[in-house]
């Protein structure tokens, strides 16, 4: 029996009523995830006192895409009025459709304007407005632009164009469907009656001759004209591959039949107004000549005179590159005349002498990991930097002991672990770079836990690391859970947080905000928070700084500094770049993409204990960090702003001087027909870590050197070029660190007359001497091995000094001895146990002898320890000594049995 419609209509209603409670459910749950991501982030950029940034960013990234929504949505309604009209019907006939509508094409203008919008090229082109300066003074050479134009407007009218292309075509397909849907809707009675007798007809007859009609094609075909326009612009960056930007048939060809295309397209729109569409056609034509005629010319006329045609359009290229990178601004080319047999004064040059780096990064730290194991802690990849010590400048490596939650095994996932007890790294290993123990171990000036200091000039007061490389999240301080700190024999040592880090989570709304936006109910359950607590997140340094300003290129490596109050604090070097400079050469960079313009115009500080972040411009001539100091200026303040205990450590970075060296390779050359022929080019310097191993480029160095000219040694970042396929020794480049020197460049150039060695040469050497060979190879076989140090080629005087450490570590446990070291200057090679011995001879060699220094010893005594053994004590002390201290390595090294005879022999001396 068939149920009554009532009924029916009844489950119907119930059932559309259940899924309308479930939508609204689901919809509520969202409004309040979002709200609470938003409350969350709310505390956070209060937290860092940059809430009117934090309003900034919202409003530039919502406001264009508003504007154009708006505009999209005016369009939109206008051409669906259209169609309507042209079908013989209206919005004002069809209520519900009209809202249906009227709502469906406000979700496609919102949408369309976020997909064609590009907020930060909007707010950069009025962040830009008026900047002079560096943005101003370079013009390009064709159409005589200021670089403020290619990097703010420019990518704004491309944006604009998109917008306008995306809205006409956007317009005329809704046209289109709405006219036609409706008109075929009007024939489905007649269709129904007489199916045979309806034609399908899906052209819309009359829309072209409609006045509509002709305005959207008259806007896009004056839209087209305006992207050949800019077109113009966009032959600055064509890569012709021996060169970049407009080249002889660009200039002579392209550009004028450019302008037949742009005047064809303007002409075809004016005939569209006045409906006269065919001479539209126009457009196609002037595109056949405007791409067929430049490759005719290249192949017939260009290729066969191509270096005497090119010349002036090489030398654009070359000078816009070097503009691009800085080249012609903060660096200095010295033609240095090299004398590779000159012997070496090294009293005269002590201070650089005693700081030549002996440990790798890389055997730094896996001996460090050795000698000061610390559970569960592990240490991140060394930096290099410099202190002044005793009133003397000491380059030391540095590195921070990190929190490993992999170490608590099953324990990590309990969920208290990660969030209330292990929450932060503990302190740093600092060592000198080229200080080693009697037994080839690097000399300590900061180790241990709590912070052993074994120099007076140092101080370490705050060691825990809330803000690192290595950090989880969230975490929460000031609870009733103690935190561990480190481990002290059976027992843990634990602390409580002080510091102004994180922001208050006691309040329930504010606990069930975090429970929501991070998906973990347990924030809310936990009974550890008291009124004190403070939740941190966002502790990952190039997270936090990502955070702050991502429209920052932030470097992935940043480096721990020790200030004068003993506080740790992370410097961090942020970029500026774009791929936008005219006839510039694009580099890839990984994970970014390719870019022809970098600037290390930031660079940041976070402290290391409560998370305060800093943002100090240094390169007040950078267009773009100018313009984002126009959209946030709270955000970023002076260079002179650093404090002087920070500044002191501020260094060139990596990362740029790589991009730069690379770039370098080529752009030395400065004749447009060297530069065609690449006769003079360049390559990095290699050099091999083993007798067996490949050969790979060196990688940039710092050090303490001297540059020509100067007798004061100073910080330097330094790299060597060799001739292309070549390994004699060519340039140097350096990259200055210190005080107003910061980011200069010096360059020296090397006579091709004169032969210098390159790294690569001397490692030949090396495995060519009969004593190294034997003794490397012995090693190798042994259960044990060699290590190869990157060779340090430095400067003095007017030679070039080389320096290789050499590593011996176990098989079984990888902890790195400084076994060897070599010198090489000039032909002659110098293969010693110490540096101090390579140093002795390498005097000798000019007749003098080495003034007193400080000699390879054991590690200096702790502040505060015991002095040293007087003259007249017992001598079985220094022996068991030296027998406790080869226990201690051989246990590192996992030689357990031989571990055990040093024990004997402690046993033995004693029982005397």
């Amino acid at each position: 029996m068939a149920r009554p419609i009532a009924e029916i209509r009844g489950a119907q209603r119930r059932r559309f009523g259940c899924i309308s409670l479930v939508i609204a459910f689901f919809l509520i749950l969202t409004v309040f995830r979002w709200f609470a991501s938003y409350a969350i982030d709310y505390e956070w950029w209060k937290e860092m006192g940059q809430l009117r940034t934090w309003f900034s960013m919202l409003a530039y990234s919502v406001v264009p895409v508003a504007i154009a929504a708006v505009i999209g949505f005016i369009a939109f309604w206008i051409a669906h009025a259209r169609a309507l009209k042209l079908a013989g019907t209206g919005f004002g006939q069809h209520p519900w459709y009209a809202r249906i509508a009227t709502l469906a094409i406000l979700l496609l203008s919102i949408l369309i304007g976020a997909a064609t919008t590009d907020t930060w090229a909007v707010v950069r082109y009025f962040g830009g407005r008026g900047i002079g300066g560096h943005a101003a003074a370079w013009h390009d050479p064709v159409f005589d632009k200021p670089l403020a134009f290619y990097l703010f407007e420019l990518p704004f009218y491309s944006v604009l164009l998109r917008f306008v292309f995306t809205i006409v075509v956007v317009s005329a397909i809704m046209y289109w469907a709405t006219a036609r849907a409706w008109e075929l809707s009007k024939q489905l009675p007649e269709f129904r009656r007489e199916p045979q007798n309806i034609r399908l007809n899906f052209l819309l007859p009359g829309a072209l001759e409609s006045r509509f009609g002709r305005i959207l094609g008259t806007v896009f075909l004056l839209a087209l004209a305006v992207h050949f326009f800019l077109g113009r612009y966009d032959m600055l960056l064509n890569d012709h591959s021996f060169m970049v930007g407009i080249d002889y048939v660009n200039q002579y060809f392209s550009l004028p039949l450019q302008w037949v295309v742009i005047v064809a397209c303007v002409l075809s729109a004016i005939a569209v107004a006045a409906n006269y569409s065919k001479i539209a056609a126009l457009v196609v034509l002037a595109l056949l000549v405007r791409f067929i005629v430049p490759p005719i010319v290249t192949t017939l006329y260009v290729r066969p005179n191509e270096i005497s045609l090119e010349k002036p359009f090489i030398t654009r290229h070359i000078e816009a590159t070097r503009s691009a990178f800085g080249f012609d601004r903060n660096m200095t080319e010295i033609d240095v005349d090299a004398k590779p047999e000159q012997a070496v004064d090294v009293n005269a040059n002590r201070t650089l002498i005693d700081n030549v780096r002996l440990w790798d990064w890389g055997a730094f730290r896996a001996t460090v990991s050795q000698i000061q194991p610390l559970r569960p802690y592990v240490y991140e990849n060394p930096d290099v930097d410099r202190y002044s010590i005793n009133g003397q400048v000491r380059q030391v490596l540095l590195t921070a002991r990190e929190l490993d939650l992999n170490q608590l095994g099953d324990a990590r996932s309990r969920w208290i672990n990660p969030h209330f007890i292990y929450t932060h790294g503990y302190g740093i290993v600092m060592g000198e770079a080229n200080r080693i123990t009697a037994n080839g171990l690097p000399v300590l000036l900061i180790k241990d836990a709590p912070p052993v200091i074994t120099e007076p000039g140092l101080k370490l007061a705050q060691p825990d690391l809330y803000y690192s490389e290595a950090s989880q999240d969230p975490v929460f301080v000031r609870t009733a859970q103690p935190e561990f700190d480190y481990p002290a024999g059976a027992h843990n040592v634990d602390t409580r947080y002080n510091g102004k880090g994180g922001f208050p989570i006691s309040s329930l709304w504010l606990r069930t905000a975090a429970a929501v936006s991070h998906g973990d109910w347990n924030i809310l359950l936990t009974s550890y928070l008291t009124p004190e607590s403070r939740m941190m997140i966002h502790r990952k340094i190039t997270e936090r700084l990502d955070m702050l300003a991502d429209f920052i290129l932030w470097d992935n490596d940043p480096y721990l500094v020790l200030n004068d109050a003993g506080r740790l604090v992370w410097i961090v070097d942020g970029y500026m770049t774009s791929h936008a400079h005219p006839y510039s050469r694009l580099v890839d960079l990984e994970n970014v993409g390719e870019v022809n313009y970098i600037r290390n115009s930031v660079k940041a500080t976070i402290d290391a204990y409560d998370g305060a972040v800093h943002m100090y411009v240094f390169d007040p001539d950078d267009p773009l960090v100018n313009a984002y100091r126009n959209l946030f200026p709270d955000l970023f303040q002076d260079a002179s702003a650093m404090p002087a205990d920070l500044r002191r450590h501020a260094r060139y970075p990596e990362l740029i001087f790589r991009i730069e060296s690379e770039i370098y390779r080529n752009f030395h050359m400065k004749d447009p027909e060297t530069f065609y022929n690449k006769s003079d080019a360049w390559d990095i310097a290699k050099f091999t870590s083993g007798q067996a191993s490949q050969a790979q480029a060196v990688q940039p160095t710092y050090l303490i050197a001297t540059i020509p000219g100067s007798k004061q040694p100073e910080f330097l970042q330094m790299i060597p070029f060799t001739p292309r396929n070549r390994d004699n020794l060519i340039g140097l480049m350096m990259a200055r660190c210190d005080n107003e020197h910061l980011g200069q460049k010096v360059v020296m150039l090397l006579s091709k007359q004169e032969l210098v060695l390159g790294p690569m040469q001397v490692e030949a050497r090396i495995n060519q001497d009969q004593v190294i060979s034997k003794d490397l190879t012995l090693w190798n076989q042994q259960g044990s091995q060699v290590l190869r140090g990157q060779m340090l080629v430095l400067p003095i005087e007017n030679t070039f000094l080389y320096v290789e450490p050499i590593y011996l570590q176990a098989s079984e446990a990888k902890m790195p001895q400084l076994k060897k070291v070599v010198l090489a200057i000039g032909n002659t090679l110098i293969y010693t146990d110490t540096y101090e011995q390579g140093l002795a001879q390498l005097a000798q060699l000019g007749g003098g002898t080495v003034a007193a220094a400080p000699e390879t010893l054991a590690a200096p005594a702790p502040t505060g320890t015991k002095p040293a053994t007087p003259p007249n004590a017992d001598p079985r002390i220094n022996e068991i000594r030296r027998h406790l201290d080869r226990y201690k390595e051989l246990v590192a090294q996992g030689k357990w049995s031989e571990a055990g005879k040093e024990l004997e022999s402690i046993q033995a001396i004693v029982s005397k």
